[in-house]
């Protein structure tokens, strides 16, 4: 497998990261629009993690990771409009359930694609405020996650502590403490090295988890679950430092670091945590 992206994979990611910065401020409708316009949707796997890591880069708000990674994946075409799946057996904690124009149902009969109308979907509360999570009241439901859709989440993690990474890093190179930069002391250096660290590390795994979808490698299943472990365990580095960092500041509403932390940490919680994929990594 050639890790290394080509000129046309980082002309795409120049591209994504320059559209989302304009479109940002935009409503989601507009935002969605854009991006469906585009094309994105169509990206093979590994231009997909690419966009999907700018999004989660910038705290996207749209339907576009459960379009993309849940939907597509089961249902084996984009949906018309917006789309989610239940693929976990248990109906909770779903995707973009509540606003998904198509949901597709994985039952022990197969993949059944039903309009989102038809289905009682309630809203829950979760730590990130712009995602929407939902819990879908369907009929007998199958357990199979898609390998996708595991890669997606953690390329969308990976994005969230990259921009995490960049704003703590902003903060120390500005902010002095008895005369000197924050930036300047060793134990901040430190902290910021480690999250360097591991962001490369799980962004790695995420990019080898998607190449392996893309030539259908024998070992993407075991990729996917190291991926979303990777992404876990990197949130919870990342969180823990960038509070740290940026002290009391962290943890005002005001402060846009909080919605990269959350963002990141819901990526972590959402088809089993970075525990639950190592332990699935044993029998996987």
């Amino acid at each position: 497998m050639e890790f290394e992206l080509d000129e046309e994979q980082r002309m795409l990611r120049r591209t994504v990261r320059e559209t989302v910065a304009k479109v940002r401020t935009r409503s989601e409708e507009r935002q969605w629009e854009t991006y469906r316009a585009l094309g994105w949707l169509e990206a093979p796997p590994l231009e997909l993690v690419l966009i999907l890591e700018e999004l989660g880069y910038a705290a996207d708000p749209t339907p576009f990771l459960a379009t993309a990674t849940w939907f597509a994946p089961l249902a084996g075409r984009l949906p018309e409009g917006s789309g989610t799946a239940v693929f976990d057996g248990t109906g909770r904690y779903v995707l973009d359930a509540d606003r998904a124009d198509e949901v597709a149902l994985l039952t022990p009969d197969g993949v059944t694609v039903v309009p989102g109308a038809h289905l009682t979907a309630r809203r829950v509360e979760v730590l990130d405020p712009h995602l929407h999570v939902a819990h879908v009241d369907a009929g007998p439901l199958a357990a199979a996650v898609p390998d996708l859709a595991l890669t997606g989440l953690a390329a969308t993690a990976v994005g969230a502590c990259r921009r995490v990474l960049d704003l703590s890093l902003a903060h120390v190179k500005q902010r002095t403490q008895f005369g000197r930069t924050l930036g300047s002391f060793q134990a901040v250096k430190h902290k910021a090295a480690d999250m360097h660290v591991a962001v490369e590390r799980a962004r790695v795994l995420t990019h080898f988890a998607a190449l392996a979808l893309a030539e259908q490698d024998p070992r993407r299943t075991r990729a996917a679950h190291m991926a979303k472990a990777a992404a876990g365990e990197c949130q919870r580095l990342v969180f823990r430092h960038g509070l740290q960092l940026f002290g009391a500041m962290g943890f005002t509403w005001e402060n846009e670091l909080q919605l990269h932390l959350k963002r990141a940490q819901a990526c972590d919680l959402l088809l089993g945590t970075a525990s639950a994929h190592r332990k699935a990594l044993l029998s996987a």
